[in-house]
């Protein structure tokens, strides 16, 4: 998986939707589709979509599916992002040992 694969998935608002409602817990389509403003099948695509970018997986619960958040999906985006992360933070850490030099120097 990368993390195109993983951004061009969550590039659609109705997706990042569904991604958002999965954070609290496995959901039937049915489920998911009551709480937003597209059709159940509509719901459904959206659904293969996330699925094929390993964010979503899903499990037979008798004669209805549960989706999740497959966690592990995110991997390559993380991987993508924390060189970003690492920047920000020690940015953040050397403004902030600059203020508190130039404070105690006045």
């Amino acid at each position: 998986m990368t993390y195109d694969t993983v951004l061009s998935a969550l590039a659609d608002p109705t997706r990042r939707q569904i991604f958002g409602l999965l954070r609290g817990g496995a959901s039937s389509v049915n489920a998911l589709a009551a709480q937003l403003p597209v059709s159940r099948p509509a719901v459904s695509q959206h659904l293969k979509i996330l699925k094929e970018a390993g964010l979503v997986s899903d499990q037979r619960d008798g004669a209805r599916r549960l989706y999740r958040l497959d966690r592990a999906g995110l991997a390559a985006m993380r991987a993508w992002l924390e060189p970003f992360w690492e920047e920000v933070t020690a940015a953040f850490n050397e403004e902030w040992e600059r203020q508190l030099h130039d404070r105690m120097n006045t």
